[in-house]
């Protein structure tokens, strides 16, 4: 059956017409889909794990992240583990969270426990994926009672899984570097739920109405950003993060006040979740 040529013509201008609006301004024919670590299936990989510290150890003093104190208490409580380089990947993973369970040994439980990266295994060959389990950690992963056998069993055969970080009821802070002053900028970023990774990082004073006023941050080590510009910042400060994993961003807006304070934590109003 033959198309009526007023009705190939219709096709062919609205054909035109769509591919004119998506080269003008692509934002008004297509929609980016990001990834959401949430609602993805787990997928477990297998790796090997060992424990250090005390049982009721902290699991780091700050280590290759930077998050010192901080991962004694709420929401961290000690759940951190350190990580080979392969996975650490220059800091990169830094604050990202995963499950960790075992099941070859008598005495693993099954139940996956819930994990924050934050502290890098440097005695490891690079190729070499093994997760130092802070020791109540591995108690974590044991049947009731046999904690001590889990403990005494060396490497052990573990399984872990990226999952979403979960810091409900706790918005995004950023803890200003003792090194900061009106020319140079650094600061922590921590609690980042959802990704927990970032890749990129992006400051804006309070004078700069302009929409493309941000100035790009480099990563310093770990979770710590710096802005080195030469001249004196103008505070406030807005932040703006994108994570690594899915590449969404969100901005705390005026979260550095103006009476900043080098080794001062400044709570954001915003999270991922």
């Amino acid at each position: 059956m033959a198309i009526p040529y007023h009705l190939c013509l219709s096709h062919i201008f609205l054909s035109c017409l769509l591919a004119l609006c998506c080269f003008s301004n692509p934002a008004l024919c297509f929609k980016t889909k990001h990834f959401n670590l949430s609602t993805m299936e787990i997928r477990w990989s297998a790796a090997g794990a060992t424990w250090y510290g005390s049982p009721t150890g902290a699991g780091s003093t700050g280590g290759a992240c930077g998050y010192g104190d901080t991962v004694s208490q709420p929401p961290f409580s000690s759940m951190i583990t350190a990580i080979s380089p392969s996975l650490y990947r220059s800091g990169k993973e830094c604050g990202v969270c995963y499950q960790i369970k075992c099941t070859a040994h008598p005495s693993c439980s099954g139940k996956p426990v819930r994990v924050i990266f934050a502290q890098e295994d440097h005695a490891r060959p690079i190729q070499h994926i093994l997760i130092l389990v802070e020791r109540h950690l591995v108690g974590a992963m044991a049947n009731p009672g046999q904690e001590g056998k889990l403990r005494d069993a060396g490497v052990l055969p573990i399984e872990y899984a990226r999952v979403a970080c979960d810091y409900t009821g706790k918005t995004i802070a950023f803890h200003v570097d003792q090194g900061s002053n009106p020319n140079y900028f650094a600061v922590v970023v921590e609690f980042e739920g959802g990704d927990g990774d970032l890749a990129h990082v992006d400051l804006k004073e309070a004078s700069n109405k302009t929409v493309d006023g941000w100035r790009m941050m480099q990563q310093s080590w770990g979770a710590v950003w710096k802005l080195d510009v030469g001249s004196t910042l103008k505070p406030p400060f807005s932040i703006r993060l994108t994570t690594q994993y899915s590449r969404q961003s969100l901005v705390a807006s005026r979260v550095i006040p103006d009476n900043w304070q080098p080794g001062a934590t400044y709570r954001s109003l915003v999270n991922y979740l």
